[in-house]
């Protein structure tokens, strides 16, 4: 059963792989084919060049992974232009770096970059689409069961529920023995037996996998009964509570032949964190050049239209909670900068003309990209908030604080999954924070392009903005 999973893995990948390298290499032949300088030989070169490109980058930005649960337009497009935008100015780089670049068409490489993404796109959509399709018919289906009515088993199922692409049928739940304060199972789920007739059910492999969901603090009956699984012929998951996730995410150490379990740790090494800063002097100054005149603009029309500073600053936690001055643009006709700060709401009348349109377009933020190039602040990463702010909610939210194992950013992960703006809720700082520290566990270089390329589609229809 499991070779048969792999099987059907690989052969998606390979169909995956096989149509971004026709539609890769046959656009920019099509497109050469307009060219008065049509050079088939070169052309077929730099295209065969990009598509393997385009495989060892995709490798970083894990596009030939498993769709299954994975938004498609919050997700796969954009490392699908991530992966995309990095072959080709690598390979413009190349071309410049060998000084061919007058053998091609200007023409023809800029119809190349933009269409190619576009093709990409459309066909990833058509041939998901197609594998969901099989997927409501029962083609390729998983049936799965889940052991312990529990709050992640619950919620596990919820989330599958929500996704009906994804491949996976809940036949039911199992109850646990050991279970205690039992959470009552909603009528849409069966209960299908208890502890012994899941061990029964995977010796036989009735079901194509089970998931544990035991309850927490049960550590003892949890070994258990997994060792008991152990002779078993299905598949077995583990749904992890909040203590196991911290667990998971954890890394080891040797210090003196002993074993470390590193729990709260920085999460960069020194080799990371030094590529992730020459990220941020490299396209700080690049954007900074490029947002010079806007910036002037926003300036002068701060200094005409209301009485203040053109720039407030405000004391923020950094690095380990290192403090320091983050910059903004004014927007409000106040600065305030003390123990009792108010959150900007919906309508303030705090809030200038000018400043409204900045707040609503996250222009206000641009002046950060100097905390950036100072070292205070990455383009990437998670929002700093004002010291009393953090002082609130660092005694609500366990590991509120861990947020600062990494430098904050101009944007950050919780940002662009719709989590930004005023937190008049608990619920909606909970949600920033989890995201935060998601992004902290998952640092990588693709990851923060694609943030960056989210924010800048975002920002100028952000309805969470003002």
């Amino acid at each position: 059963m499991e070779n048969l999973k792999v099987d059907n893995k690989i052969s998606a990948e390979l169909i995956y792989r096989s149509a971004d390298t026709l539609i890769i290499l046959g656009i920019l032949i099509l497109a050469s084919m307009h060219s008065s300088d049509y050079n088939i030989q070169g052309y077929l070169i730099v295209g065969l060049g990009a598509s393997l490109l385009f495989g060892l980058v995709g490798r970083f930005t894990d596009i030939y992974t498993s769709w299954s649960g994975r938004p498609f337009f919050r997700d796969e497009v954009i490392r699908i232009l991530v992966t995309w935008l990095v072959t080709f100015l690598f390979l413009i780089f190349i071309i410049f770096a060998v000084k061919t670049s007058e053998e091609y068409s200007r023409f023809v490489l800029i119809s190349w970059l933009f269409s190619t993404p576009l093709l990409l796109i459309s066909s990833r959509y058509a041939l998901r689409s197609l594998q969901a399709s099989l997927k409501r018919i029962g083609i390729n289906n998983h049936n799965i069961a889940i052991a312990g009515i529990t709050e992640q088993g619950l919620r596990f199922a919820e989330m599958i529920n929500s996704q009906p692409d994804s491949g996976f049928q809940i036949a039911g739940f199992y109850s646990l023995d050991e279970e205690i304060n039992t959470i009552e199972l909603p009528r849409q789920y069966a209960h299908i037996g208890n502890a012994q007739a899941m061990m029964e059910a995977a010796r036989s492999g009735e079901w194509d996998q089970i998931y544990l969901a035991p309850t927490s603090g049960q550590s003892e009956a949890s070994m258990r009964l997994i060792n008991e699984l152990a002779d078993t012929i299905t598949p077995i998951r583990l749904i992890p509570d909040n203590f196991t996730n911290s667990l998971l995410h954890s890394r080891y150490m040797e210090i003196a032949e002993t074993p470390i379990l590193r729990i709260y740790d920085a999460p960069l090494s020194t080799q990371r964190a030094v590529i992730k800063r020459i990220e941020d002097i490299f396209l700080g100054i690049l954007l900074l050049l490029l947002v010079a005149p806007l910036m002037l603009g926003i300036a002068i029309a701060i200094k005409l239209t209301s009485r203040g500073p053109i720039l407030f600053k405000q004391t923020r936690h950094g690095l380990r909670g290192e403090k320091f001055q983050v910059l903004k643009f004014r927007t409000m006709t106040v600065c305030e900068n003390d123990g009792n700060i108010k959150q900007a709401t919906r309508n303030d009348c705090r809030i200038t003309p000018v400043g409204a349109f900045l707040r609503k377009s996250s222009l206000d933020e641009l002046p950060q990209f100097f905390n950036v190039l100072q070292g205070h602040m990455s383009i990437v990463g998670p929002r700093p908030h004002a010291v009393s702010h953090n002082e609130e909610y660092r005694q609500l939210i366990p590991g509120y604080m861990r947020r600062h194992l990494m430098k904050p950013g101009i944007t950050g992960w919780a940002q662009v999954n719709g989590w930004r703006g005023e937190t008049d809720t608990l619920f909606k700082m909970e949600k920033r924070v989890e995201l935060d520290m998601e992004y902290i566990r998952s640092w990588s270089l693709a990851l923060d392009l694609r943030i960056i390329l989210v924010t800048a589609f975002k920002t100028l229809h952000d309805k969470n903005a003002y």
